[in-house]
């Protein structure tokens, strides 16, 4: 096969459509289809139904669940708020001993 033979040459516009979502899109396509629609341009075209489209898929409509989201964002926030704690805790405890050790210091004069 040569590379001028690579490509397809039967491209054409066709409707794609998701019914349950009730959304359809014309596009250029090779996909074959015996079915056709007159699309709002007045002009019919061959129809391919497919049975999820950007409109009915949850990735592309937001409805998309993760298990156990809520969960692991609220162990994230506690080991967050905890970390913060535990280092204004050591930076008390560092300024404290700091500030005895020059008291030491200043009793030693």
């Amino acid at each position: 096969m040569s590379k001028k033979e690579l490509h397809p040459k039967d491209y054409r516009y066709i409707v794609f459509s998701d019914e349950a979502a009730g959304f359809s899109f014309l596009t250029k396509s090779t996909a074959k289809s015996e079915e056709t629609i007159k699309w709002e341009d007045g002009n019919e075209y061959p129809l391919v139904k497919v049975q999820i489209s950007s409109k009915s898929h949850p990735f592309f409509t937001g409805e998309e669940k993760i298990i156990d989201t809520e969960g692991r964002v609220d162990r994230f926030k506690a080991r967050a708020e905890k970390a913060k704690k535990l280092k204004v805790a050591l930076e008390n405890k560092a300024k404290k001993a700091a500030k005895e050790a020059k008291k030491r210091e200043e009793a030693k004069k």
